[in-house]
């Protein structure tokens, strides 16, 4: 949780300084973002879950 609060914190602090210089913000558009972040989250889970299977036939 305390890696999530600082996640969260250092994100804001970096959103507000781009918007304090006026830079475009270094994100992708909210909604297609979100979906890219769930998709690294997934990718990531299903090599977890298929990786054993190709160890064990070794």
């Amino acid at each position: 949780m305390k890696e999530s609060l600082l996640a969260l914190a250092t994100g804001m602090v970096v959103g507000f300084l781009f918007a304090l210089f006026r830079l475009p913000i270094p994100a992708p558009p909210v909604f297609s973002g979100i979906v890219g972040i769930v998709g690294i989250y997934l990718g990531y889970r299903l090599f977890m879950w298929i990786a054993p299977i190709f160890q064990s036939s070794n």
